[in-house]
């Protein structure tokens, strides 16, 4: 990883980011309208949003592929604009699109990524990274002859070559089998656990809220949520607890019905409740009131698709 005099609080920063795309002659589409981001170092960030939110763009601006409209954009502590190769050099991006020669092997891939880096012959580190994402045995096939798994695996490498602070990852898993979806992401919990920062875009909402320390959501080009994963998730303030008894019963108890419980089967009830405003502890009240003996009693969380779904009142990612 590269390694900087100053190790900035933000690897990412940017405030007032805007990018207005021209439709036609008259018509702009603004894309980011405005965007304050704080991506903490070390930190594995989540940023999510429908189709057409804005995620690709902002990450175009990170990687130099689309020039902003205003505001700035800071990469581990340099301008994108002002220090231009340094932003560069402290960040690697894997893109959605797979785009690997078909020509060349995994190994001539790398050294020619390090080269176009300015990467000394004696400081690469190019069969490391191709053990490291299980691409040792394949350095010398034709990257045509790779599956789409291992192609994958290998863009991830090239965006390390470098050895960059912040790896920049945009829908990393799409199409991937279990199996690599699980140990690429071993692979970078070690890289996030070394101190590298893990920008992450994904489709799969499960996904992100079990990698992802804070995340972000983007909707119609402004973040509309931005918090701890575990902060957000609260913010919904609702549960669902589901109660078995051992009696058999075909009404709801007046104690229970008061607190809104619903009969799912003749031995269970299920409440959906706010802890804001409901305690467990009345609920068990509830029961004993009733006459009933527990059997089971389990609580359904809230997950981050739900917190999703009513922010941007969106299904798709």
């Amino acid at each position: 990883m590269q390694k900087n005099d100053v190790m900035p609080e933000f690897a990412i920063r940017t405030r007032n980011l805007r990018k207005t795309y021209s439709a036609g002659r008259e018509d702009l589409v603004e894309a980011l309208k405005g965007i304050d981001l704080d991506i903490p170092r070390g930190s594995i960030f989540g940023l999510l949003g429908p189709n057409g939110a804005g995620k690709s763009t902002f990450i175009n601006i990170l990687a130099g592929l689309v020039i902003k409209t205003s505001g700035s954009v800071d990469i581990w502590g340099n301008d994108i604009v002002t220090a231009r190769r340094q932003a560069s050099s402290a960040i690697g991006i894997v893109p959605q699109e797979i785009t690997v020669d078909p020509f060349f092997t995994p190994r001539e891939t790398l050294e020619l990524q390090a080269g176009y880096y300015g990467v000394p012959a004696s400081e690469r580190h190019t069969l490391e990274i191709l053990v490291a994402l299980g691409l040792a045995d394949k350095a010398e096939a034709y990257t045509r002859r790779l599956s789409g798994g291992m192609r994958r695996r290998l863009m991830v490498a090239k965006a390390l070559v470098h050895r960059p602070p912040i790896l920049v990852l945009d829908e990393p898993t799409a199409g991937v089998d279990v199996e690599l979806r699980t140990q690429l992401w071993e692979y970078v919990r070690r890289l996030n656990d070394s101190g590298t920062t893990v920008l992450l875009t994904t489709h799969y909402l499960e996904e992100a809220e079990k990698m992802c320390d804070r995340i972000a959501i983007i909707d119609n080009g402004d973040v509309v949520a931005c918090d701890e994963t575990t902060t957000l998730v609260q913010k919904l303030d609702r549960k669902e607890i589901s109660i078995t008894v051992l009696e058999t019963i075909d009404t709801v108890p007046n104690s229970l019905k008061r607190l809104g419980a619903q009969l799912e089967s003749s031995r269970t009830l299920v409440i959906k409740y706010r802890p804001s405003e409901l305690e467990i502890a009345q609920v068990l009240h509830a029961i004993e009131l009733a006459g009933l003996s527990v059997a089971d009693l389990s609580v359904n969380e809230p997950a981050l698709e739900d917190l999703f779904l009513e922010i941007t009142g969106k299904g798709t990612i």
